[in-house]
Order: structure tokens, then C-alpha cells, then sequence
């Protein structure tokens, strides 16, 4: 594969269990990834994290904290389509550089032509995301684990040429 595949861990780490990115991506980290990816912790910095994914990866794995409407702790496995996300700007649309959630990345993304081959996002069902607070919440903290292994397995298959087809 040309191309490595990026996980990108997103969130504040100031507002509790939106750390929970941000803290997959520090265990994977420690753990060594496969060859073919990277794992790179962008807190809130999504605007770094979209003009990393213009340079072109193969795919992209977004690690964050998500509101589904499941229980807390609850992982998810989401693939967003790039036909999903609008590809210019209306009028009076905009774009806040410094509120970068992953939807407006991957908005942001798709406008300049910087899609990569293939979106998955790993997502956690949060307790809190409005208190302000360094750690993740009981629910959320006793999911990271498993995330760091549901983010390994979703690069193994991403380093298919099946997962392209």
C-alpha cells in the first residue's frame, strides 16, 4: 500500500469523556501500530487533522466520542460516504476553524478534493461532554480498550485491497 492509513484521535481532553479519542490513540501509540499506518492524537486541533488528510492517505480512521443513544461505554463502527458531505460552500454557509468536529472535517475534506480512499469512524457513547474535567467517565474509560482493538482490526481489513472494492 502506497498510501498509510491514519487514525486520528479528536477531542478536548478538558471536557471529560471527549478525551476518549485522544485516549485510544495514546494506547495504540504504546502498543506499536501496523506497518502501513499511523496513529496521531489531534485533540481539538481539527483543522490540523483536515489539512493532514489532504497530504492523501489510503483510508481514514477517526477516533472519537459520538452521541448514537446508546448506553455509555457503547462502541461503534460507522463508514460516512464522501457523497454524504457537501462539496461547496453556499452563500452565507461557513466553515469555523476552530470548531472542527469530525463531520466538518470531513466536510472541509471533501470540499478541497482531499477525500481519502476510505472514512471509518470509531466512535464511543458518551457519559458526559459538557463538564468540564480531565478523565474519562467509568463507562467510557472501561471502553478503551476494546476500541484500541476494534481500531487494530478495522486497519487489518483497511490493509485489504478488498476494503476498496
Amino acid at each position: 500500500m502506497k498510501n498509510p492509513i491514519l487514525v486520528a484521535g479528536v477531542g478536548n481532553l478538558f471536557m471529560q469523556d471527549d478525551g476518549f479519542g485522544c485516549e485510544v490513540v495514546k494506547r495504540l501509540d504504546a502498543r506499536g501500530m501496523p506497518e502501513g499506518s499511523v496513529a496521531v492524537d489531534y485533540g481539538a486541533g481539527g483543522l490540523d487533522l483536515a489539512y493532514e488528510v489532504m497530504r492523501g492517505y489510503a483510508a481514514l480512521v477517526l477516533v472519537d466520542a459520538t452521541r448514537q443513544g446508546g448506553e455509555p461505554g457503547t462502541l461503534y463502527v460507522m463508514e460516512p460516504q464522501e457523497e454524504d458531505y457537501a462539496g461547496e460552500l453556499s452563500d452565507g454557509d461557513a466553515l469555523n476553524p476552530h470548531a472542527m468536529d469530525p463531520g466538518t472535517v470531513l466536510r472541509f475534506v471533501k470540499l478541497v478534493g482531499g477525500w481519502p480512499g476510505k472514512v471509518v469512524v470509531v466512535g464511543c457513547e458518551p457519559t458526559e461532554l459538557t463538564e468540564m474535567g480531565i478523565g474519562l467517565s467509568p463507562p467510557v474509560e472501561a471502553a478503551v480498550d476494546r476500541a484500541v482493538e476494534v481500531v487494530l482490526e478495522q486497519v487489518a481489513v483497511l490493509r485489504t485491497d478488498a476494503a476498496y472494492t
